[in-house]
């Protein structure tokens, strides 16, 4: 319920964003609605039209599913776990998840480290809008989506006066367009699964390098 407020905005900015990065038959992009239940509303497709439908249904509960809950709130690491281990997993190539929270957690079973291991192990990249109906940024909301984000190599976006949510997607989409896939083979192989760090310098000063600082290597 706390992004009642501001969901028609979220709605119309993601609308946006489908018709501007969507490349039918290229791209594929699902929706999932996170509150006191993780809803898939569309499953991976390339179709604007299903897209464009599964967000018009993006909605808050009702009074009688939150009575129905109990103490369960916002299952905002549940969905990243869900979404990286069911959908991110099984796919190849570049992957991201856009998260558009407050950040708020009040009854995931997940951790915030079951989370990050979740999107890594995945080869997923967490960009996250807090986008806060109150106008409260600062907070363990704030600090959930930075390390997320940080986390994985995404970037972290905060909805404001001096930058809206239209002008957040424009950044997130150009970084998506114009990533650097960088790979190496190991002198130590792997003998079990096992996350290793890693650290990516540039020579060239001014640069800023954003990177996440390890990955998981399987045998």
């Amino acid at each position: 319920m706390s992004q009642e407020h501001v969901l028609d905005s979220e709605r119309a900015a993601s609308f946006r964003f489908l018709d501007q990065v969507l490349r039918e038959k290229k791209d594929q992009i699902f929706v999932m609605q996170f509150d006191i239940a993780v809803l898939t509303r569309q499953p991976l497709t390339s179709s604007y039209r299903d897209l464009n439908d599964a967000l018009s249904q993006v909605d808050t509960p009702t009074r009688r599913e939150l009575e129905n809950g109990g103490n369960r709130g916002t299952l905002l690491l549940d969905a990243v776990v869900q979404a990286s281990n069911e959908t991110m997993s099984k796919q190849h190539g570049r992957k991201a998840l856009i998260l558009l929270t407050d950040g708020d957690d009040n009854g995931s079973d997940a951790t915030l480290a079951n989370a990050i291991d979740a999107a890594q192990k995945a080869d997923t990249l967490i960009f996250s809008i807090l986008f806060s109906d109150s106008g409260r940024v600062h907070g363990p909301g704030q600090y959930i989506l930075q390390h997320m984000s940080n986390e994985t190599g995404g970037g972290y976006f905060e909805v404001s006066k001096k930058q809206n949510i239209d002008q957040i997607f424009d950044a997130i989409q150009d970084e998506l367009r114009s990533q650097y896939s960088l790979g190496y083979v190991s002198d130590k192989p792997p003998t079990t699964g096992e996350f290793r760090k890693i650290q990516l310098k540039v020579g060239t000063p001014g640069l800023v390098v954003q990177a996440r600082n390890r990955y998981w290597a399987q045998p």
